[in-house]
């Protein structure tokens, strides 16, 4: 099954166990990017230094992918491009959202409701095909781990997991210094077009300068 790489980076930010969402600030912001990335390699926005641009509103077919690109084209109002910081910023929450939405009407995972004390409301998503999730950590191993040579996909969504710094939640068994050393070896690789490369450069750019604001103002 395709699934968008956003909806990757939400797969593997759920617990296998009981559903719930691990690192969920930080899976935001690169699920976020994760949709941004899809819809540059579908030639629909284009991001350059700061800046980001809605180039094509044609449909993608994919329902997450059109309903991003609607709200950046609400978002943008006539202006020919805004910030990539803006957008990340405003659209990581709902990211979040809008992945796990995707992942159940695919069905991929199932929305489960529960109240913590009897008051409070909890969502959990567990998987109902682990295959999916299989397949993904096993190409990621392939290339963290075993050095293949990654597809153009692959190569972003390790970038993305890269500059989130969700090292931890792609490889919990593996020495952190060493996935971190490889992924960001594959992020500055020459595995795709190089307007895609300098797009995902400007988006971790972007991504470590929310996530370093994030953290100091978290512990002030």
């Amino acid at each position: 099954m395709a699934i968008t790489l956003a909806e990757e980076i939400m797969l593997l930010s759920l617990d296998d166990e009981s559903g719930s969402a691990k690192q969920r600030q930080a899976a935001g912001w690169a699920v976020s990017g994760g949709i941004l990335l899809e819809l540059v390699l579908a030639g629909r926005v284009s991001v350059a230094g700061k800046h980001l641009e809605l180039t094509d509103t044609t449909p993608t077919g994919d329902q997450l992918l059109d309903s991003r690109t609607a709200l950046i084209e609400t978002w943008l109002r006539g202006r020919k491009k805004r910030r990539v910081t803006e957008w990340l910023t405003k659209d990581q929450a709902k990211a979040v959202g809008a992945a796990l939405e995707s992942l159940c009407k695919r069905g991929v995972v199932v929305e489960e409701k529960h109240k913590a004390l009897g008051v409070f409301p909890i969502r959990r998503y567990p998987e109902t095909d682990g295959a999916v999730e299989a397949e993904l950590r096993e190409r990621l191993r392939a290339v963290v781990l075993g050095g293949a040579e990654p597809d153009t996909r692959t190569a972003g969504l390790i970038a993305l997991i890269h500059s989130a710094k969700l090292h931890r939640m792609a490889f919990p068994d593996s020495p952190r210094k060493q996935v971190a050393a490889r992924m960001a070896e594959v992020a500055a690789g020459q595995w795709a077009a190089e307007s895609v490369r300098a797009a995902i450069r400007d988006m971790q750019a972007a991504m470590v300068a929310i996530t370093v604001v994030t953290a100091a103002t978290a512990g002030s």
